[in-house]
């Protein structure tokens, strides 16, 4: 089996290098991922100026492919025929932090695994949900161990068994093997959000603004991915990115969007 792995929080990040010792085990891995952290991306591409892309050297002498562009651009710069690797799946993480709810909109993570859908593969995002003071980047011990396994054993099954046009999204505790309490197929949560805009200057009087400022809540729900990482067990999630609402179809047609045209008033 060939695997294309990438992530978000660049070719450097210890969760990149646990996936990879993982899934060595199942197939024959290709590492592209940024050459620097691209947290938050989603689909974002780069267009209007050339990818660069190198080999480098991973923590244990392993040499991957550091890009410049985002997690979306490693996987098509693979797709497309740069390392001469034709990918049967991609799998992207392990992300340092979780990817839940209606954050996988924001994801660099999860938009890569997107990516194997619109190169006809299929896609598997894996994060670990970090607990630390919103916006405190110190992680302290990271146990990426058990999910890294874990999604290298699903990652087999995905890559035989899951219907086009899906991916699916991991999400495990931080927690050692021992700790975990299982793994079940969850729903998407819903988050909200409670920034405010506030203004900041700095030394020399420049204005800028926070606007992201107060770590997002949660609505309530059982048979969520927040529920499962909550009661310390691995949340595995399918989507897809079939973005049309089939039920407002009918509505919108009894507005007769075509007199529009002529209509005034």
């Amino acid at each position: 089996m060939r695997i294309v792995l990438t992530n978000d929080d660049g070719i450097d990040a210890l969760g990149l290098l646990a996936a990879r010792r993982a899934l060595e085990e199942v197939g024959e891995v290709l590492t592209v991922a940024p050459d620097r952290n691209r947290s938050g991306v989603g689909r974002s591409i780069t267009f209007g100026t050339p990818l660069h892309v190198e080999e480098r050297e991973m923590a244990d002498g392993v040499v991957g492919y550091a890009c410049t562009g985002t997690p979306v651009d490693c996987v098509r710069l693979v797709a497309l025929g740069l390392m001469d690797f034709e990918p049967d799946i991609v799998v992207s993480g392990i992300n340092h932090g979780e990817n839940l709810g209606d954050d996988i909109t924001y994801s660099g993570t999860v938009a890569a695994a997107f990516e194997g859908i619109v190169i006809g593969v299929p896609g598997v995002a894996v994060s670990l949900a970090v607990e630390r003071p919103w916006h405190d980047h110190h992680e302290g011990e990271l146990h990426f161990g058990p999910v890294a396994g874990f999604a290298a054993r699903l990652m087999r099954v995905a890559a035989k068994q899951l219907p086009p046009g899906r991916i699916l999204t991991v999400n495990a505790p931080n927690v050692p093997q021992g700790e975990l309490k299982g793994a079940r197929v969850t729903k998407l949560g819903r988050r909200f959000y409670t920034d405010e805009l506030i203004e900041v200057r700095d030394a020399e009087g420049h204005v800028g603004y926070d606007i992201y400022n107060n770590p997002p809540g949660r609505h309530e729900e059982e048979g969520t991915d927040f529920a499962a990482v909550e009661n310390g067990e691995i949340s595995v999630t399918p989507v897809h990115l079939k973005l049309t609402d089939e039920a407002g179809i009918e509505e919108l047609e009894s507005w007769d969007v075509k007199s529009l045209l002529w209509k005034s008033g």
